[in-house]
């Protein structure tokens, strides 16, 4: 079939017949062509031109439809129960991310997509989140990544804060062949099952662990006194994944771990571990706790009067702001890792926290960053693919190759391995000051020095 369009004869407009119809479709919208329908009915031409606009017009509205056609992507967070904060701030993290994507706002042009046109590999497509509350439940994180994926129909899904759940709801994304990637979770068992349809853009325990180790072993060469570590965990994959690595990399260095305490998450009282504590009186202690753990174990300290040299956060409750607010009083000179920072101002980084500050009325957090630079990395998969197809998605993401430039967070770039992991995540220390963290090793990163010993609440 002929498409048609419009020319100027003898200062007249006419229809005629067009040599290239695709193009001429492009240039026409299908408002134009019901348009000339109408005038074309009033003034009785050839009915042969009449039928052909006609197909022109029902050919542009699908091609119309199927240009505005949302581009859905799951992000299944804790958004009740005890990590709800932290769930909570990671979508509004993820929702701004979500706004650049699809809306123009300049400064962001140097991130990928971030001219604000949409998805112009599908068309400028636009982005739609779907939100999952998984509660912190693993089984439930099955559910609901079930849920986004038959009933939804995500193109992909990002997740999921906890190690536990993250390893439930990973393998249900696997099992049906559907892309996930992993913005905060850290266990190591997460990307060494095999899997193919798993990546994680954060770095993992074993990279925290020799961090820490190395920033230690670089205050005890400066004269600091430290000898002796104290770890201390949650009892789920999370805590003992992190745990393990901290153990083995604290013996590499010449450490010796003299308190070695795990605990169940979510209790009511952790007076019985400070007092281990206290008794074997370590240099460091390393928490690897989430957000109310944290909290309970700073009040316990205070109780129990009870300040080491050093506190080492594992991120995770010492990033979530709720810690901060509840807590940051008693827990001051802390240490914690971090790949986020705000950065100086009108920068990518600075205008990224004013518009999570408009939107949550704080600062934006390490493990909410992460998950939106996660997020970031699977939209600009999907844009480069040209599909929401699960195949294309997941060889996009396989031949991802973004630059530090490109990115919000601190990472060195992201590129996948063989099993999903990102080989360029990176991370730096920061210590509490006052109501913020401050980015304080290594000396490339550190907009100040660190200060000992740990201060907490005098």
């Amino acid at each position: 079939m002929h498409a048609l369009c419009k020319g100027k004869y003898g200062g007249r407009t006419t229809v005629q017949y067009c040599s290239a119809p695709l193009y001429c479709l492009q240039l026409v919208s299908a408002q134009q062509i019901l348009t000339k329908i109408i005038d074309i009915q009033e003034n009785t031409l050839n009915k042969k031109i009449l039928n052909a606009l006609v197909c022109a017009a029902a050919f542009g509205l699908a091609g119309a439809a199927m240009a505005a056609d949302d581009v859905k992507i799951g992000a299944t967070f804790p958004l009740s129960g005890n990590s709800a904060n932290a769930g909570k701030s990671a979508m509004a993290a993820i929702e701004i991310a979500v706004d650049i994507i699809n809306n123009p706002h300049p400064g962001f042009e140097a991130l990928p997509l971030g001219a604000g046109k949409g998805l112009p590999g599908l068309g400028g497509a636009k982005i739609k989140v779907i939100a999952a509350d998984h509660q912190g439940n693993p089984s439930e994180g099955q559910s609901q990544t079930l849920r986004l994926i038959t009933q939804e129909k995500v193109a992909g899904i990002v997740g999921s804060y906890q190690s536990a759940v993250a390893v439930t709801s990973t393998a249900t994304a696997e099992r049906y062949g559907v892309p996930f990637i992993v913005g905060d979770s850290v266990a190591a068992n997460i990307t060494t099952r095999g899997f193919k349809w798993t990546f994680r853009t954060t770095p993992v325990a074993s990279e925290f662990a020799n961090l820490y180790m190395v920033f230690l072993s670089e205050l005890k060469a400066s004269g600091q006194d430290i000898k002796t570590v104290g770890v201390v965990f949650e009892n789920t994959d999370y805590g003992v994944s992190v745990a393990g690595m901290v153990r083995d990399a604290a013996k590499q260095k010449g450490f010796n771990v003299v308190a070695d305490i795990a605990y169940n998450a979510n209790g009511a009282d952790v007076s019985a571990q400070v007092l281990q504590l206290k008794d074997k009186n370590p240099d460091v202690v390393i928490f690897i706790s989430y957000t109310s753990d944290a909290i309970l174990y700073m009040k316990s300290f205070k109780s129990l009067d009870y300040l080491p040299k050093f506190v080492i956060g594992d991120n995770s409750g010492f990033s979530d702001p709720a810690f901060i607010k509840a807590v940051g009083g008693l827990a001051q000179g802390a240490f914690n890792r971090s790949a986020w920072t705000v950065g100086p101002k009108d920068s990518v980084s600075w205008r990224i926290n004013e518009m999570y500050k408009a939107k949550t009325g704080q600062d934006m957090d390490d493990t909410s960053g992460r998950d939106m630079q996660a997020f970031w990395v699977l939209a600009e998969a999907i844009n480069r693919a040209g599909s929401v197809k699960p195949e294309a998605v997941q060889a996009a993401l396989q031949k991802t190759d973004l630059k530090a430039e490109q990115l919000m967070m601190g990472y060195k770039g992201v590129k996948f391995d063989q099993t999903g992991q990102n080989t360029l995540a990176s991370a730096y220390m920061i210590q509490l000051t006052g109501d913020n963290y401050i980015p304080v090793w290594p000396e490339s990163a550190a907009q100040a020095k660190p200060t000992f010993p740990f201060k907490g609440w005098k």
